[in-house]
């Protein structure tokens, strides 16, 4: 019998007292869906242009690049912030670190955790972003990686394609994201305060944050 049986049999004895409890309860009525499902204009510049804002209003710092542009971009923000190592999700493209003397360290076998707190950076691609929210969204797809590639490095840049990948609204992102993946959302770096308010950046995740609009 395994370890859990106990806790397996009691979690059922629960749910047996909450289903019978509901057993004669009517239906739920259905929530009224007559909001509006975004406070944006579909002009994508605009909609570009207020997540740009909303980014840099969460502190993280953005750019803006063409498919060309973005090597030497991504070279030089590495080395601005003197980044000797940078971790490499499964399938980003490898054009996109051409340029960097940084060390690449694929994450293919998956880098320990001690390799992974040495890396000092990490280049991501994301699944969405949000421009009414200034939110990144990922779900460990191709050019993402798995959750810890972005939470231990002190520096995460992130690439957003533009206009494919940005909405305007949380409703519209909803609809064009997968439940069963591992999302996560991302407003700017990682940050907290404590009782008097004194915010400290870095403490769950990356320091800074650094993302770049990449044009078609």
């Amino acid at each position: 019998m395994s370890t859990d049986s106990p806790a397996r049999a009691s979690r059922e004895r629960i749910l047996a007292k909450v289903r019978a409890a509901v057993a004669d309860a009517p239906p739920a009525s259905e929530a009224p869906r007559d909001y509006l499902d975004s406070h944006t204009s579909d002009d994508p510049a605009v909609v570009l242009g207020l997540l740009h804002d909303n980014l840099a209003d969460y502190r993280a710092i953005v750019h803006r690049s063409t498919e060309a542009q973005l090597p030497e971009l991504l070279a030089r923000l590495l080395a601005g912030h003197g980044a000797r190592s940078v971790a490499v999700p499964p399938g980003l493209p490898g054009a996109w670190l051409a340029g960097t003397d940084a060390q690449q360290r694929h994450d293919a076998p998956p880098l320990t955790p001690y390799e992974l707190d040495a890396t000092d950076a990490v280049v991501t691609g994301c699944a969405l972003a949000i421009a009414e929210t200034g939110t990144i969204v990922l779900d460990a797809g191709p050019a993402q990686g798995r959750r810890a590639l972005t939470l231990v490095p002190d520096l995460h840049i992130c690439v957003v394609r533009a206009p494919e990948q940005v909405v305007a609204s949380v409703p519209r992102a909803m609809p064009r994201l997968d439940p069963t993946r591992p999302l996560t959302w991302i407003s700017g770096p990682s940050a907290t305060s404590d009782i008097e308010l004194d915010r400290v950046e870095g403490v769950h995740g990356p320091r800074t944050l650094e993302v770049i609009l990449l044009l078609d």
